[in-house]
């Protein structure tokens, strides 16, 4: 796999002369022009997927007179949805995407691999899997801008062809993050660029997630149709005490240490799916059913709790924590995170949103039992802890930090340090596996960028 996180070498030209050469110019134009059409495609097919969501579990079983939603509900969903992405990934080019369990992965996506990618993907996401959107929207992102690049003739080089590519990534997956920053951090981290890399590929993906972010608020205004981002709203601030400081290490320790366990697991699992793809995905998906089938006789509450990647359910979790005792609380964070490991390394889709909900429900859970933590320490700590697991620590805080909204200035702090925490323990765990002989716990593939001598890049047309 091309690899960005080559040194660059010392023949390259001055960023300067690169940020103002005709060719990079003309190249921020077609990122941002490509965002545009590209936004309106992923709005589409988000608006899509947020209505065959509600068809699947809210109209559906309304009209068949389930109403509450019953347990075993999800057993019949996601065992479907093994099927169906079992079938995408043996038959369909590129395999349904990047199996989730090995982290997210920045290389670009050839455009015959993109249906297959977002099929496996929907059938996941809409019948239940614990998996995010992020990965696929890269995928989907990169493969349509590669796509449309092609049809106006841009991206003469290999150069300018990755940062395309780069661009649609970014443009894609700003949506359901709610803000361009957080796609553009994303994506930088999980590219690993060296740093005067950084500054060439930065522009385009803010110039592209910038207007894809401008399309997508447009959209939602203009035609009232909604699509899933991951948001709290009317979050009440807090004040920090020192209570809460003194518990976020331990607090985001324990977090990042049951967060890698899930991802031990989905990576055995995707090990084991490798070689038997139909039997384990089919089997995974009747397990996380069977686990949310479980909660919800546990606890009397909907099963989607545990199903889906919990970005609907966050606000809820956030703002009404009272309707979750301790008990259900953990039943939640024990049959999500069963769910979530097996679903890891067998669906496809993105490991961020479900690891930030489990951080979330862990640090309510916390702040029920814990002695001086409040209700916003508690939560900014868990998911700043879930999240950076990923590998993604500037990404996690950000991302936190924005989610948290008014109640986010007293809670910087924190954050930092769960986030903080959480990666350093992650690698501890990781290094344990590495020097086991077990291989990286998450994948850092990236695409190539060729050397800096190639630039300025063939303008576009």
């Amino acid at each position: 796999m091309p690899n960005m996180n080559a040194e660059p070498s010392h023949d390259e030209p001055d960023i300067d002369v690169v940020l103002h050469s005709q060719g990079y110019l003309a190249l921020l134009l077609t990122a941002a022009l490509i965002g545009i059409p590209l936004s309106f495609l992923v709005f589409a097919f988000l608006a899509a997927v947020h209505w065959l969501e509600h068809l699947m579990w809210d109209t559906l079983p309304t009209s068949l007179g389930l109403e509450p939603l019953p347990a075993w509900w999800p057993i019949a969903t996601i065992g479907l949805a093994g099927v169906l992405v079992a079938l995408a990934v043996t038959h369909l080019p590129g395999r349904g995407g990047h199996v989730p369990a090995e982290g997210l992965d920045a290389s670009a996506t050839p455009t015959s691999h993109v249906p297959g990618t977002m099929l496996a993907a929907t059938a996941g996401w809409v019948l239940g899997a614990v998996v995010g959107p992020e990965a696929p929207l890269f995928a989907m992102g990169s493969g349509l801008a590669l796509l449309a690049a092609k049809w106006v003739k841009a991206g003469g080089d290999a150069r300018s062809t990755t940062v395309i590519a780069a661009s649609g990534s970014a443009a894609a997956v700003s949506a359901v993050f709610g803000n361009p920053l957080v796609a553009v951090i994303m994506f930088l981290e999980v590219a690993g660029l060296a740093r005067r890399q950084t500054m060439q590929l930065v522009l385009p993906c803010l110039v592209s997630s910038g207007v894809g972010a401008l399309v997508f608020t447009g959209l939602g205004k203009w035609t009232g149709l909604e699509i899933d981002a991951l948001s709290i709203p009317d979050l009440e601030p807090a004040r920090l005490e020192i209570a809460d400081v003194a518990w976020a290490f331990p607090v985001a320790a324990v977090v990042a240490v049951t967060t890698w366990a899930i991802f031990a697991v989905g990576r055995r699992t995707a090990r084991l799916a490798a070689s038997r793809t139909m039997v384990i995905t089919v089997a995974a998906g009747l397990l996380a059913g069977c686990s949310a089938a479980l909660y919800a006789v546990i606890t009397d509450h909907s099963p989607a709790d545990v199903a889906l990647s919990g970005q609907a359910t966050l606000p809820t979790l956030a703002t009404q924590p009272g309707q979750w005792s301790a008990g259900a609380l953990v039943a939640l964070l024990v049959c999500k995170g069963l769910a979530y490991a097996v679903c890891l390394g067998t669906f496809r889709g993105g490991p961020v949103f479900p690891a930030v909900f489990l951080g979330a429900a862990f640090g309510l859970l916390a702040s029920t039992w814990l002695p001086g933590i409040e209700t916003v320490p508690g939560l900014a700590i868990g998911m700043a802890a879930g999240a950076a697991v990923t590998r993604l620590p500037v990404t996690s805080i950000v991302l936190v930090v924005l989610l948290l909204g008014d109640a986010a200035r007293s809670q910087i702090p924190v954050v930092i340090l769960a986030a903080v925490t959480a990666l350093v323990v992650g690698e501890m765990l990781s290094g344990r596996r590495t020097a086991s002989g077990s291989g990286r716990a998450v994948s850092r593939s990236s695409p190539n960028l060729p050397s800096t001598s190639r630039w300025p890049p063939r303008a576009p047309g």
